[in-house]
């Protein structure tokens, strides 16, 4: 039975999170708490397996409850979101503070896509409260600082095949998980690197500018039509699904269409990301998958290997949810199971 502590100054929200996680019959709702103080308190009391938590709450807010949280009583804890710019860069404040993933909280979707909403978050929570707090010393990282890790690029054997494009698929967990990778690459990596990690429209632009800020690459949220540049990182918006295309068979850039639920069920989509880069670079990419719920990957990274292109995928003990590298190494497409904190020195070392 997972035990879950519902926290939000909302009355509404409180039911109605309550009602939906209830519904299942393998989650117990043990209490809930209308401010960050009453929070503090019931974690300690009640010991939840998994705490939601609201951002803006009187008397103590939800970034300074999580703080808390994380240092007294460290417990999986999913943030509420509003779909906002200034939302998006909450939570990933919350990101950094320890939150392994967030509920965008929107009171239109709330009535329209309950049965959807409701499904993905019990999902979710059932995930994450049975893998617990994924402990992780982190690497002191500051932009542009020239101490920042560089590993050294390998002396490449004769005849081995070159890559020319890394691609990076990622869901729950992968703010995070990208910080411990992109910031460590050198500031003069040689190729482009492409990313695709589900999130939504207004949250992809404030997490390629943080990215930006804590890297030595460029670090942007891609635009339609724009060329593929070594050195740079583009992150698909959230808007749409990314796929890397050839134009007048010479010049590569990416294309973003909005697509819909019907050919991808997440949004951007690994899958779409993958198998277009299968398609114009074949034999001469890097798949990189990182942790996230479900399979979204799987198909466009055994398409790229397939065509001789090499794939890695993050290891069960440092992802947040073994889902999609899980996913691509059960269908033995993955060529490296790697820790997180050694997954950026394995990619400088491909190129």
């Amino acid at each position: 039975m997972v035990k879950v502590l519902i926290v939000d100054d909302s009355a509404f929200m409180r039911n109605a999170i309550s009602s939906m996680l209830s519904s299942d019959h393998e989650i117990n709702i043990v209490g809930t708490a209308k401010d960050g103080l009453e929070a503090i308190e019931k974690v300690a009391l009640l010991k939840p397996d998994l705490v939601t938590l609201d951002i803006e709450m009187p008397r103590m807010d939800g970034l300074t409850a999580l703080k808390h949280i994380m240092e007294k009583t460290p417990v999986p804890v999913i943030m509420l979101s509003s779909l906002t710019v200034e939302g998006a860069k909450e939570t990933l404040d919350a990101f950094d503070l320890g939150a392994v993933d967030f509920i965008p909280k929107n009171l239109s979707d709330l009535s329209v896509n309950i049965v959807k909403i409701k499904e993905s978050l019990i999902e979710k929570v059932k995930h994450l409260a049975k893998r617990g707090v994924v402990r992780r010393k982190p690497r002191p990282v500051s932009a542009g600082v020239e101490s920042a890790p560089k590993p050294e690029l390998k002396v490449r054997s004769t005849g081995e095949r070159k890559v020319t494009l890394v691609s990076i698929g990622t869901s729950t967990g992968g703010p995070k998980a990208l910080q411990e990778i992109i910031p460590h690459l050198p500031k003069d990596f040689p190729i482009p690197i492409v990313i695709a990690q589900h999130m939504p429209a207004n949250f992809t632009g404030p997490f390629a500018e943080r990215l930006n800020q804590l890297s030595n690459i460029t670090v942007k949220e891609a635009e339609d039509g724009e060329s593929l540049k070594p050195g740079v990182a583009l992150i698909a918006p959230g808007w749409g699904h990314m796929r890397v295309q050839r134009v007048r068979g010479i010049e590569t850039t990416v294309h973003i269409t909005p697509g819909s639920k019907e050919e991808y069920i997440y949004r951007p989509s690994v899958d779409a990301l993958m198998l277009s880069v299968a398609e114009f670079f074949p034999g001469r990419a890097l798949g990189v998958i990182l942790t996230g719920m479900g399979a979204d990957g799987a198909k466009g990274l055994a398409a790229m290997k397939s065509t001789g292109s090499r794939v890695f995928a993050q290891n069960e003990e440092t992802c947040v949810v073994y889902g999609m590298p899980k996913a691509v190494v059960d269908a033995g497409t993955a060529d490296k199971i790697l820790a997180l904190e050694d997954i950026a020195g394995e990619i400088v070392n491909s190129v």
